[in-house]
């Protein structure tokens, strides 16, 4: 399973931002971007800024519940053409931010983990999926790294449970008991998950046998499909069992 440390995160963080800002850098900022429908690339740069000044303002004050307000100084340049460079900046103000709080400082947190790493790894996955939707924008091919994948993965799954506050359609993610295997091919990363009446969750899979369906394909793909950005019929999935189990899952696991 995935071993990245919170320390591992935040550097990802500023890679990921500059790969994001050389791609986006040259490029006509008003390419729509398919895969945000709606969005330029103008909107992906801005939405991706925001996210790490906004998340660096909830580390600075170490938020003990659910904020009342997203307001925030996002100091945004009157030119979209500037967009780049701020959104480099704002990376810089997220990394302040982390070198400023303890990784395992206790916080409020919308998902499983209730410290302050919890906001490193979702800003990470962040960043990095939106780096794929630009490159996916300008025609390019998306490479992630599998350890990084791996990692969103399991960061994914271990949190969307916990997503119906803006993910509507968990709260559909029910069944009797079935089971959904996710397995990499290429890294170390096997997630079982029931669907039960009451919720779904990550189970151990030696406590139910064979799974009722099951997805396998590289982490990057793996990724990918969990966020939308790939669809389960690709050819570099594999898929296997009840059909209907995965066209639930998929139908109402966006995040």
């Amino acid at each position: 399973m995935p071993t990245l440390t919170s320390s591992d995160h935040q550097a990802a963080v500023a890679a990921e931002t500059a790969r994001f800002v050389a791609v986006v850098r040259d490029a006509d900022l008003t390419t729509e971007v398919p895969s945000c429908p709606g969005w330029t690339l103008t909107d992906l740069v801005r939405h991706a800024g925001s996210v790490h000044r906004w998340f660096a303002r909830l580390l600075e004050q170490r938020i003990q519940q659910p904020p009342t307000s997203r307001e925030v100084d996002l100091q945004l340049p009157a030119d979209p053409a500037d967009y780049p460079d701020w959104l480099a900046r704002s990376a810089e103000v997220a990394a302040r931010a982390f070198a400023g709080t303890e990784a395992d400082a206790a916080m409020w947190a919308w998902g499983a983990d209730q410290h302050a790493r919890f906001w490193a790894r979702r800003m990470l996955f962040e960043t990095l999926v939106h780096r794929v939707d630009a490159e996916l924008a300008l025609g390019l091919v998306p490479a992630v790294d599998g350890a990084l994948a791996a990692d969103g993965v399991d960061e994914f799954l271990v949190n969307l449970p916990y997503a119906g506050l803006f993910a509507k359609g968990v709260a559909e993610l029910r069944d009797t008991g079935r089971t959904i295997r996710f397995r990499a091919t290429d890294q170390d990363g096997d997630w079982t998950v029931q669907l039960r009446t009451d919720g779904f969750g990550l189970v151990d899979p030696a406590d139910h046998g064979a799974p009722d369906a099951s997805v396998q394909g590289t982490a990057a793909d793996l990724l990918l499909l969990a966020y939308g950005r790939l669809r389960p019929a690709d050819a570099r999935l594999a898929t296997a069992g009840d059909q209907h189990l995965l066209d639930h899952w998929f139908a109402h696991s966006a995040f």
